[in-house]
């Protein structure tokens, strides 16, 4: 059997760490120790930048195809390929070369994971999904768009990969879970797990991205520090699972060996334990249902002493009532958190607000976009996300640029 593959966002993390399962499967079956009856095939590869990379990777794998949305450098891509270029380049390579039953591993950054996620499902493939951002922001019309073409959604971030897993001994396994009293996603609590609220107003770039278990790019590297990771996680759980806020918890575990709870309502509760590294889940989306030795690590119960577990501080990390919010508020308040987000941490990284104005922006414009006041009922089209995206970023943008309104923050959220 073959499985055919694109991956969007070849080069970055997630990419890479794809390629490398692929890779050591590719291996086996070539010295004929095949670990799994699935040969995979990587059709098309795509990123945003790093062209000499993507080329590498697709001169590797024998790709038919590679996108690249930002090729500043002009690179040689191999004569075999078809290149795709621009900002719709992912999109444009999955209609024109994307079949029906064929496995698409999501892992671009941000909210642009959403069009060739859409493009993806109207095709009928099937989708790995890394990108969280998707789901916050359009979880609505995805979630419609997988079911409208019979496509399944597997998610390849470490919590809810595990919680898919574990979910599959409900004996109701479908959307909502009748049978499931709660989940708890795990956050390992990133760098200022033990930081006073004080401490955590001079916090500076390097520190944030300094975490104590995982090694990601920037952008996803500061939300972990801020917990905003979490939050776009509980929100993603809610669309992945059909679940709603009260069914939804985060705790933290600063080993990262437990990715995620199930509790019943018979009382029992199913863990998914592995070692932190990537390449578990990865490979257990690209081979579900079944199960094969692969490249990633094992526990090592010998060397297992402690597992720890603690409640997530409200008051220092507000981005997780935040994401109860959104839930609750329903609508365009995916879009409008994952937007403000995005810029909010764009101008950390820029330098040009504190560590705390993180939260507090993604709150501010989250309350002017989507006020708690108000629960939305109206069927959210993909120009809804769009346009909830666009002001909540122009807004975010102005709040970050506001000397009086950063000045004004001189205490953490109450939220």
């Amino acid at each position: 059997m073959q499985r055919r593959v694109f991956i969007l966002g070849s080069t970055g993390s997630i990419g890479k760490n794809t390629l490398e399962v692929i890779r050591d499967f590719c291996a086996q079956r070539t010295r004929g120790v095949a670990r799994t009856p699935t040969a995979f095939e990587v059709i098309g590869l795509s990123a945003h930048r790093h062209a000499d990379a993507l080329a590498a990777q697709a001169q590797e794998f024998s790709c038919s195809a590679v996108a690249i949305t930002n090729d500043a450098n002009n690179a040689v891509f191999p004569a075999h390929c078809r290149v795709f270029r621009g900002a719709q380049a992912s999109c444009e390579m999955l209609q024109a070369l994307a079949r029906r039953g064929d496995l698409v591993v999501v892992a671009i950054v941000g909210a642009a994971g959403i069009a060739p996620t859409l493009t993806a499902l109207a095709q009928g493939c099937d989708i790995a999904l890394a990108n969280k951002e998707t789901l916050v922001a359009a979880g609505s019309i995805v979630i419609a768009e997988a079911a409208r073409n019979n496509a399944r959604i597997i998610p390849i971030d470490s919590e809810h990969n595990a919680l898919f897993q574990c979910l599959k001994s409900s004996s109701r396994f479908e959307r909502g879970f009748a049978d499931v009293r709660r989940v708890v996603l795990t956050a390992s609590g990133g760098p200022f797990r033990k930081s006073t609220a004080e401490e955590l107003t001079r916090v500076t770039i390097e520190d944030a991205l300094r975490h104590p278990t995982w090694t990601m790019g920037p952008k996803v590297t500061v939300d972990s520090a801020s917990l905003m990771n979490k939050a776009l996680e509980l929100i993603e759980a809610h669309w992945l699972f059909g679940l709603e806020s009260d069914r939804l918890d985060a705790i933290v575990h600063p080993q990262s060996i437990v990715h995620g709870f199930v509790e019943f309502l018979d009382g029992s509760t199913l863990a998914h334990l592995s070692p932190p590294d990537m390449r578990t889940p990865i490979q257990a989306a690209l081979t579900d249902p079944q199960r094969f030795d692969g490249p990633s690590k094992k526990l090592d119960w010998s060397a297992l002493r402690a597992l720890e577990f603690e409640p997530i501080d409200h008051t220092r990390f507000g981005a997780i009532s935040l994401a109860h919010q959104v839930i609750v508020r329903g609508g365009s308040a995916g879009a409008v958190f994952n937007a403000a987000n995005e810029i909010a941490v764009e101008e950390f990284l820029a330098r040009r607000i504190r560590f705390l104005d993180i939260t507090r922006i993604v709150e501010a414009t989250l309350e002017r976009f989507a006020p708690a006041s108000k629960r939305a009922s109206t069927t959210l089209s993909l120009e809804d996300v769009f346009a909830a995206d666009a002001g909540a970023r122009l807004y975010a943008q102005s709040l970050a640029q506001s000397s009086s309104f950063i000045a004004s923050l001189a205490t953490p959220s109450r939220s």
